[in-house]
């Protein structure tokens, strides 16, 4: 999509940056970058053992110096820090460890299914971390879904454990039971182990979790192996899974790193729920391995709790999507301009295109304009996108991320597929 000539360019705002971009220049970083060189900011499992999300995600700090940094910062649904829950590294690697070690105990095998139909809890992050760890294939799903949506997805992707809260399982999940035969745990976020009279199968996750160790040793793991399912939306059809590995892991890095401009230490917010792969690969997986702190909100959108969570929280970079910014739009400017947001660094959308006006509001509004980037469930990753050391065309996409090639291509008649150029599209 290119700029509209009412569109003006917006200037980057190094006021703001306060940092130096980790993409400082867009054309040496294309001419430098290699996928191998990359790869030697992760970690990889202690003797060589392979590539484990978790590992980069959580254990690797847990072992260094930010042992004692906030991973997660989980705010209840009132305001104020009495409802919040911190955690730090040190502390979501050995919840995971349980986590991991509670899977173990259920005998789920390596490639097997974990679902999570959950709101914004801090289990929901455990159970994903954990999940990577024993080798399982995490796969959220968003917790607004009605039962057959729910149906389809556990049945293709052949769920064989499910981390929900007790509500949810009585009024979604509960009635699918029979129609869900591969499906042999249920761990209730919510129950203490005192509610009598569940079914066979359901588990309080709290007392499984307090009985369970906090040691666990992540087997080897191939970069190759499976360890997310994502579903596409289902509006042209039946939805349809998207399996990504470990070694996705890398992507999501590097696209933090240099899209996101994530730096450690920022504090950092991403409003996509996990049920959308937006918020597994970039509100969970990208910002742990750059070890910021990742702000995670349990409610639903709330045009003055979202300002105040900015301001409060210290939001330093943020990540949302045009909907939402569409819905700040209408609630007008005059309730942003209640708060202040001096640490907000660097704004950024995706989702579906962003209107040039959501750009151009957020730099007047917020002080900082988004920047709009594009990718799909089935890449699991950005892959062209609009960066903070440049300019911005308010209606476009912005440039491949380095080490991708991106081209406009069409299917001739005599089946080979070729470039199409469009005039005017540059830039």
């Amino acid at each position: 999509m290119t700029a509209t000539p009412s569109s003006p360019v917006i200037h980057k705002t190094p006021a703001r940056q306060r940092v130096a971009p980790n993409l400082e220049s867009y054309e040496a970083a294309t001419a430098e970058f290699s996928w191998v060189s990359a790869r030697t900011e992760l970690d990889g499992l202690p003797g060589g053992r392979g590539l484990n999300i978790a590992h980069e995600a959580v254990d690797r700090h847990a072992r260094g110096a930010r042992s004692t940094a906030i991973a997660l910062r989980c705010l209840g649904k009132s305001r104020g820090a009495d409802t919040s829950r911190d955690i730090t590294y040190a502390e979501l690697a050995a919840l995971s460890n349980r986590f991991a070690n509670v899977l173990t105990s259920l005998g789920v095998a390596k490639g097997e299914r974990v679902f999570a139909l959950a709101p914004r809890v801090p289990e929901l992050y455990v159970a994903a971390l954990g999940a990577w760890k024993a080798q399982a294939v995490f796969c959220p799903l968003f917790s607004a879904f009605g039962p057959e949506p729910i149906q389809t997805r556990m049945t293709l992707g052949d769920a064989r454990v499910l981390v929900t809260t007790t509500a949810l399982y009585r009024r979604k999940v509960a009635p699918l039971r029979p129609s869900l035969p591969r499906l042999a745990a249920v761990l209730l976020i919510d129950d203490d182990g005192a509610t009598a009279g569940h079914a066979a199968g359901v588990h309080s996750l709290r007392r499984l979790l307090a009985d369970a160790s906090t040691d666990f040793t992540i087997p080897p793991t191939a970069e190759e192996d499976a360890a997310l399912l994502h579903f596409t939306s289902g509006t042209t059809g039946t939805p349809k899974g998207a399996v990504h590995v470990h070694g996705a892991v890398l992507a999501h890095h590097i696209t933090g790193k240099l899209v996101l401009d994530l730096h450690a230490g920022d504090v950092y917010w991403c409003t996509a729920d996990p049920g959308w792969v937006t918020g597994t690969s970039y509100g969970i997986i990208a910002p742990l391995t750059n070890a910021a702190t990742l702000v995670v909100d349990a409610e639903d959108f709330d045009a003055a709790r979202w300002y105040w969570i900015l301001e409060e929280q210290h939001i330093a970079v943020w990540y949302t999507a045009p909907t939402a910014i569409r819905m700040l739009v209408k609630a007008g400017a005059d309730l942003a301009r209640q708060r202040h947001f001096p640490d907000l660094r660097f704004a950024a959308s995706v989702g579906e295109p962003l209107d040039p006006e959501g750009v151009i509001w957020g730099a007047q509004t917020l002080g900082v304009p988004f920047h709009d980037n594009w990718w799909q469930t089935e890449t699991g990753g950005i892959m062209i996108a609009n960066y903070a050391s440049m300019d911005i065309k308010p209606g476009s996409m912005g440039k491949p991320i380095p080490g991708v090639e991106a081209a406009i291509v069409r299917t001739r008649p005599d089946g080979e597929i070729g470039p199409i150029e469009v005039p005017g599209t540059t830039g």
